[in-house]
């Protein structure tokens, strides 16, 4: 049962691939939101490791890098509250 599930989502994501691709209107928008979603991984890369905010951690994966590519900078400060609240 859970090989057919796994091909159904399989089969759903190549079919939606298949379809933002061939559009003219969601290439503009693929390239968009891939650029955000680098930006906001070198962002966090850069806040964890340059020492910028001492003491505090953001893990990458793709939660977080979700989070601050759909929301910005504020993604950030979410991310942050979240890992101050539910780990204290």
């Amino acid at each position: 049962m859970k090989t057919f599930w796994l091909s159904v989502l399989a089969v759903s994501a190549l079919l939606l691939i298949l379809v933002l691709v061939r559009e003219k209107a969601a290439k503009g928008w693929l390239t968009r939101f891939g650029i955000h979603l680098v930006v906001s991984a070198m962002a966090l890369y850069a806040l964890n490791f340059s020492g910028w905010i001492t003491g505090w951690y953001v893990p990458l994966n793709p939660v977080t890098i979700g989070a601050v590519t759909l929301l910005g900078v504020p993604g950030i400060a979410l991310v942050l509250g979240l890992q101050t609240t539910l780990l204290t």
